[in-house]
């Protein structure tokens, strides 16, 4: 009796010590995803007023490079994703040899090969109204390219698909929330957002943004998603 609880108490302490190490690599991925996220560039911006979890900021000028698709807001998403992301990886024209510092990319000026633009944070997806309910709706997916490029410099993209244009200086108001996100979330945190601008008297211009920072396999909880709305100046 002895010798089989001191086996079943071994046992117990071996699955504590087992389970150790995968709490570790869990909290060790957890760091280096929230390091990479951090390390991402973003659009340069100043916070002018901010009440958790909304803020009011002032963009600076951006380029961004995007794309329309139809569907659903995932489906979209997904689609929209996949096209961007060539055109960021190596689906463009490139006239001259580009340095990159994440990713690292040299490629040279044959058409045949392309240069990789580093990866920015976020990706906007903006959905277009249709006044037929039988229509899926038309969603419009963005990148903001790196401030390093100029509409000159920046490569062309070969798939027609994606376009290029420069985004003036904006102000928008923001609400930011955590975890997983469909449709009806996003529709909820809009009309918060909604809520919160009419108690600052602040005036929406055009349909609002919706904006993921994070790759799809980060931890719900450390998700960082926002809502965007822009706002007259």
């Amino acid at each position: 009796m002895m010798k089989q609880a001191l086996r079943s108490t071994l046992s117990g302490n071996a699955l504590i010590i087992q389970g150790a190490p995968l709490r570790i690599f869990l909290f060790l991925t957890s760091i280096l995803i929230a390091s990479v996220a951090m390390a991402t560039e973003e659009p340069r911006y100043v916070l002018l007023e901010k009440s958790e979890p909304f803020e009011l900021r002032s963009y600076a000028p951006r380029i961004v490079a995007e794309v329309k698709v139809d569907g659903d807001l995932d489906a979209a998403s997904k689609q929209g994703f996949r096209v961007i992301a060539a055109y960021i990886f190596g689906k463009n024209q490139v006239n001259e040899k580009i340095a990159m510092t994440a990713p690292v990319g040299i490629e040279s000026g044959d058409q045949s090969k392309g240069a990789k633009i580093a990866m920015t944070a976020p990706v906007m997806i903006e959905g277009n109204k249709s006044p037929d309910k039988n229509t899926n709706h038309q969603w419009t997916l963005s990148f903001v390219m790196p401030a390093e490029y100029t509409l000159d410099t920046l490569p062309k993209p070969l798939d027609s698909q994606v376009k290029i244009r420069e985004v003036p200086s904006e102000k928008r108001a923001v609400i930011t929330f955590s975890g997983f996100y469909n449709e009806n979330k996003v529709q909820e945190k809009t009309e918060a957002l909604r809520d919160w601008m009419r108690s600052k008297n602040l005036k929406a211009i055009g349909e609002p943004q919706f904006a993921r920072y994070n790759p799809p396999w980060t931890l719900p909880f450390m998700r960082r998603n926002e809502v965007m709305i822009q706002v007259l100046d």
